[in-house]
């Protein structure tokens, strides 16, 4: 069977990371089935809509890796059609006139059950479902009659979206039958919470894609880490690209149990993403990341510097204080061992060619003199050159600075 699903934001702000995991569901699932998958915009409530979250909302799902077929809709484009379905029901007996809105009158006997394809088999009481409005005063329709009218158009086949929709399913249902509509299959998938177990919400950190976009995650990475919140393949396989999700995904693998945004598990996921690219390739995002940031630094230096931090840092938003010391001046401690960080000053003066391996030949032979470990010895001469106890490779780094500045660093610890 030809599948169609639909992504359905709201224009209200930033897209939340909640829901575009939701939205990856949707996608896996309609490119798996080599089917249709749409992108409406739910601006239902006209006083909300902001031009730019609409253009944002775009922009993030296509930095993700995430696209769709055909134009962009909204659900007002399809208004004038759900107020005459509203008047069609009206006629019919399904919905009345109170105050200038339309009601939609709930059966009063049995109930309205589904097999949803998530959580299994749903059902409510008719009696206890109140009459609810479905156009405004104003000629309005609300959200809960025109989802289901634009599913109806639409001819949507799956409608999987979040847990937090099970209560809204019963009066669509409800509604699309009193339309002579045929039912759509309903995935309700689990809400993602916070490692302290409450919904995620901005206390735990990053919630927006631009925010993962900006502290400089790859979208394949965030992609996949998304993709397995709530669902996985089996119970041991963890990295996979796109097209092996695609590949791979099914809604029956899909738990209903509420999902947990584990960062320290997203920052593994992000390391392991960036030192399996290239090393040109890891230069030109990064170089990328950088622009977006604001930070004009030379590229020719940044490609340089970026075998020396492939595999160190998890995250691009890392790399600035990682590696700061290579493009602007350091302001080491003044407790330093001017006396070793002097020494070391001398030793390097003479030393070629000025590579690496001579350089750690050098500082080797110098610790030896001094009766210290390398770590030890080695300690003041990092941080007087990189301004951390934490950096690159000092060897290489200072290979990369150059003779003059990493001798002019030294000695300034010293004078």
């Amino acid at each position: 069977m030809s599948v169609k699903v639909r992504m359905a934001p709201s224009p209200t702000g930033f897209l939340h990371i909640g829901s575009v995991r939701t939205f990856v569901f949707n996608w896996l699932f309609a490119r798996q089935r080599a089917g249709e998958c749409l992108l409406r915009i739910e601006n239902t409530d006209t006083s909300r809509e902001v031009a730019e979250a609409v253009d944002q909302i775009q922009e993030s799902l296509r930095w993700l890796g995430i696209d769709w077929d055909g134009p962009v809709t909204f659900q007002l484009d399809t208004a004038e059609r759900a107020r005459e379905l509203a008047r069609e029901l009206v006629e019919k007996g399904h919905a009345y006139e109170d105050e200038g809105a339309i009601r939609f009158r709930q059966p009063k006997e049995g109930v309205v059950a589904w097999d949803d394809a998530v959580r299994g088999h749903i059902e409510f009481r008719n009696e206890l479902l109140p009459d609810l409005v479905i156009v405004r005063s104003d000629g309005r329709p609300t959200y809960n009659f025109v989802s289901p009218v634009d599913d109806m158009v639409d001819r949507i086949t799956h409608v999987i979206r979040g847990d937090d929709h099970v209560s809204n399913t019963p009066s669509q249902i409800n509604i699309l039958r009193a339309l002579g509509a045929e039912l759509p299959v309903y995935a309700h998938v689990p809400m993602i919470n916070g490692a302290d177990g409450r919904k995620l919400s901005k206390r735990h950190g990053a919630i927006s894609v631009e925010n993962f976009r900006a502290d400089g995650y790859l979208p394949a990475a965030l992609m996949n880490f998304l993709a397995l919140l709530g669902w996985s393949f089996d119970d041991r396989t963890t990295i996979m690209a796109k097209h092996e999700l695609v590949e791979r995904f099914s809604l029956e693998r899909v738990v209903p149990s509420p999902a947990t945004f584990d960062y320290q598990k997203l920052d593994w996921m992000n390391g392991v993403y960036l030192r399996d690219l290239q090393p040109d390739e890891y230069a030109h995002f990064l170089c990328k990341w950088l622009e977006e940031q604001g930070i004009d630094w030379p590229q020719e230096m940044v490609h340089a510097t970026a075998p020396l931090v492939q595999e160190k840092i998890e995250k691009f938003a890392q790399y600035p204080d990682f590696a700061r010391f290579f493009f602007e001046p350091v302001d080491p401690p003044e407790d330093l061992d001017a006396g070793i960080c002097q020494a070391a000053a001398d030793r390097l003066a003479g030393v070629e060619p000025w590579a690496a391996t001579a350089i750690e030949e050098s500082l080797r032979d110098l610790a030896d003199e001094l009766g210290q470990k390398p770590r030890q010895a080695f300690a003041p001469i990092r941080v007087a050159v990189t301004g951390s106890k934490v950096s690159p490779g000092l060897f290489e780094s200072l290979e990369l600075l150059g003779r003059e500045t990493s001798l002019a660093r030294l000695t300034a610890v010293a004078a």
